[in-house]
């Protein structure tokens, strides 16, 4: 099977304009917009969009907290960490995606502007989630959400955070969570599996991308083991139902699948949904890419059997 024609199409302008990743990529230019503020997302009926700060230990992380249309409270909650390899990315890059999660689930969801690398490098980012996490169970009320109903999800990096939400709150006996949404995950720091040497360039996210993320995220390298960086390492006992997705042509597809065997061995409930014509980043392609919406579906489809159990 080969890439999806729509993707194709943007595949061959989106390559002509990818940057070199090395030591002298601009940060700063990478992080302009990732996509259009218009979208049809956009124009979907919620109830409310709010930007808030809140004071975490000695900082301030800001969130977006999205309340569906109509909703009487308390409802469940999605928290949602956008991707950008842990560099870029914000609460306006996943915006479309956290709307069309907010209609279709009937949740409330909270995106999380986690401190990026490489000026806040690991664990920076996993203190952030964990303690917006942590805010949400204990301000539920003021949010107007069920503490017992809480899911965490993210794409790509921010499928990382999410992933090692879950492990965290199973080491720290809290928050309790109903479900994990990984799109296709960071899980691993091996760049020899058969889906880094494939797509390892022409498909958006490359494997020299991929490495130079690790390298601004982890610094030296010398936490890029741990189960927190990377949540393979880790024991996977006693997590959340997880739902998994991964796309064909993506440097980050092998990883994803052997995540999803290793929860299933640990005897987690899975879910798998492999998009084999499609590229990274697919699921922020909704307007153009009727995959995507079919995902998201299925994603929203899922949460709420989840959220039904708990």
């Amino acid at each position: 099977m080969s890439v999806n024609p729509i993707l194709q199409s943007m595949l061959t302008q989106m390559n002509t304009l990818l940057p070199v990743f090395d030591e002298n990529t601009d940060i700063n230019a990478l992080r302009a917009p990732m996509l259009p503020e218009s979208t049809l997302a956009s124009k979907l009926k919620l109830g409310s969009v709010k930007d808030l700060s809140i004071s975490l230990d000695q900082r301030d992380v800001a969130i977006r907290v999205y309340r569906p249309d109509n909703a009487a409270s308390p409802l469940p909650l999605l928290v949602y960490f956008h991707g950008g390899g842990w560099v870029l990315g914000s609460l306006d890059s996943h915006d479309a995606v956290c709307r069309i999660l907010c209609d279709s689930t009937n949740a409330v969801v909270v995106s999380v502007d986690y401190r990026l690398a490489p000026e806040h490098p690991f664990p920076a980012a996993v203190h952030d989630g964990f303690d917006v996490l942590a805010w949400c169970q204990q301000n539920a009320q003021q949010i107007g959400v069920d503490p017992n109903k809480i899911a965490v999800i993210g794409d790509s990096a921010g499928g990382n955070l999410a992933a090692v939400m879950a492990l965290k709150a199973r080491d720290e006996t809290g928050p309790s969570l109903c479900a994990q949404v990984l799109i296709y995950p960071v899980t691993d720091t091996d760049f020899t599996r058969p889906s880094y040497v494939d797509n390892a360039e022409g498909y958006f996210l490359t494997t020299a991308a991929m490495q130079w993320f690790w390298d601004k995220y982890t610094g030296d390298g010398s936490d890029r083991n741990h189960p927190y960086a990377a949540p393979i390492k880790a024991s996977l006992d006693n997590l959340p139902p997880a739902m998994v997705i991964t796309a064909g042509y993506d440097p980050l597809r092998d990883e994803g699948i052997a995540y999803a065997e290793k929860l299933k061995a640990a005897g987690v409930e899975v879910s798998e949904r492999a998009v084999d014509d499609a590229i990274h980043g697919f699921i922020g392609f909704s307007d153009f890419y009727p995959a995507a919406r079919e995902v998201l579906a299925e994603i929203s489809n899922w949460l709420n059997q989840c959220f039904n159990k708990a």
